[in-house]
């Protein structure tokens, strides 16, 4: 431990042991997807943050974990955004900078078990808080909470139909402060035992009593991937092709994916033509994706558009919260310059107003989200507090076709699915799709980046509100509770040390018979 203190003097080795600590936990999601080491892949970072020798240098261990970490999970943006990904990593990681300030305070030096039990509760509640803030879609959106990468463990699902992914990221967070204080402060392990039984108990309780969804019946739902196609036209022609041939089977929903149709279909009767005729042939409706200028409107749009065998239905959703950089650039007038050192977005995207549940026949209600939109916990709960009986993402992650970034975008699609007890798909242009049934489960092989098919799921529907659908994001508000609580106790105890002690009271004078005596005699 000497020769490691020694070693971490050095500013800069520190800084790199740092950037290596906060990027650890990048491995617990896909494509690695090493989920068995998140609940101990921040305690590396806590213990570098708990030894910082000062407040300015703890500051800074937060801000190089913070930084490696979204640039770690940002990575395969580096082609397209180059140098500018560096900046946002830098400018997200200052989030950090309070979080690391926290640890020290709560478990530097020789903590008291009430300072360990505090920093049990405090600790994960300032990341929630982190979350929350770049959770704002203007700042990235919530790619990459710590709780998403527990997505294919069933009692983690189970947990996030009580709390969503929040819940996950708190306990998670738990689990690392209590081993990384079993491993460096060995005076204190009672409350650090204490606290991993607590999550225990409290996982095994959710796994006994927490309401299971109430499946009734199947639908049929079609996810048609064309792989990489060169051009609209091209595209067009070869998901037509793939939609035909389901023609003969079952099928009650068929699905498209991002960026599907290169046109506006109202300026192009033609398509809708042969997208209603497939309609027809197939017994379905088929959602496709519009990425064009609208006719009926100045700009353009990202909408999911349903066309049945009539043609347009008038069902219509446009996506309302847009890929940062990708889809517009934030305060273009001050970080315009990002569209000439990167492949940043020429001209904004326009934004919908509203989302939509669509009653795609055969009593079928659907709620559709675009692309990056599956990332938001709230968008699907709305939905399925609107009456979604499915939920549906329409995506396309070409342009990062060989990197982790299509596995991670499925992945998501399971805490959607298990937070509101209802089946969600995934549909991609060029993989990776995926299905998931309501209990977060997935249904069937992915269809991957190499894929070029139409595959029909069996979807199971289910029916029942689930905690996290009802109340929301409580474990959010509580974290916040539980900051404030600290905040204020840890200002009453500063007030208490700078109050000077009271002196000795001295008691007044007294005369011969005992009567207190009177100035001047």
């Amino acid at each position: 431990m000497t020769t490691l203190g020694h070693w971490l003097a050095s500013p800069w080795r520190r800084s790199a042991a740092a950037a290596l600590a906060g990027a650890l936990p990048v491995l617990a999601y896909p494509a690695p997807s090493l989920w068995w080491l998140a609940p101990v892949a921040l305690v590396p970072w806590l213990l570098l943050l708990r030894s910082a020798p000062g407040g300015r240098r703890a500051a800074y261990d937060g801000w190089c974990g913070g930084s490696a970490f979204m640039l770690a999970m940002h990575h395969w943006l580096l082609p397209n955004l180059h140098v500018f990904t560096f900046v946002i990593a830098a400018l997200l990681g200052a989030l950090w900078i309070p979080w690391g300030l926290l640890v020290r305070r709560l478990l530097g030096g020789t903590p008291s078990r009430p300072r360990i039990a505090a920093a049990l509760a405090v600790l994960p509640s300032g990341w929630l808080a982190v979350e929350l803030v770049r959770s704002w879609q203007g700042l990235g959106g919530p790619w990459g909470m710590l709780g998403a990468s527990q997505w294919q463990v069933a009692p983690a699902l189970r947990l996030a139909s009580v709390g969503g992914v929040w819940l996950l990221s708190f306990l998670v967070v738990a689990v690392n402060v209590a081993v990384a204080v079993l491993v460096g402060v060995r005076r204190a392990r009672l409350p650090a035992v204490a606290g991993l039984v607590a999550t225990a108990a409290a996982t095994s309780a959710v796994w006994v009593w927490s309401p299971r969804p109430d499946t009734d019946g199947t639908v049929a739902v079609a996810v048609v991937q064309p792989g990489v196609v060169a051009g609209p036209d091209r595209r067009f022609d070869h998901e037509e092709r793939l939609t035909r041939s389901l023609a003969g089977r079952h099928v009650d929903l068929v699905v498209w994916g991002e960026s599907s149709v290169g046109y506006d279909l109202t300026a192009r009767p033609d398509l809708a033509r042969r997208l209603a005729a497939l309609s027809r042939e197939t017994g379905a409706a088929v959602l496709v994706n519009v990425d064009a200028r609208r006719s009926d409107r100045p700009g353009i749009y990202k909408s999911s558009v349903l066309v049945g065998p009539d043609g347009l239905t008038g069902d219509r959703y446009d996506k309302m919260r847009l890929v940062p950089f990708g889809e517009y650039v934030p305060a273009r007038s001050l970080l315009g310059w990002a569209t000439s050192v990167g492949e940043a977005a020429g001209e904004d995207r326009r934004r919908g107003t509203r989302q939509v549940v669509m009653d795609v026949g055969h009593g079928l209600r659907v709620g559709p989200m675009v692309c990056f939109e599956s990332a938001f916990p709230d968008m699907s709960r709305h939905l399925a507090r609107q009456g979604a009986e499915v939920l549906l993402a329409q995506s396309s992650t070409s342009t990062f076709q060989h990197s982790w970034a299509p596995a991670q975008h499925a992945s998501l699609a399971a805490l959607r699915a298990a937070e509101t007890g209802r089946p969600m798909v995934h549909a991609t242009l060029t993989g990776v799709s995926a299905v998931y049934g309501p209990d977060g489960h997935r249904l069937g092989a992915w269809l991957g980046t190499d894929a070029d098919t139409a595959r029909v799921y069996d979807v199971p529907l289910a029916h029942g509100t689930t905690p996290y659908v009802r109340f929301g994001d409580w474990p959010v508000h509580a974290a916040l509770l539980v900051l404030a609580a600290w905040c204020a106790a840890a200002a009453v105890g500063a007030l208490r040390v700078r109050r000077p002690a009271p002196g000795p009271r001295v008691p007044p004078a007294r005369t011969a018979h005992g009567s207190p005596a009177r100035p001047g005699r």
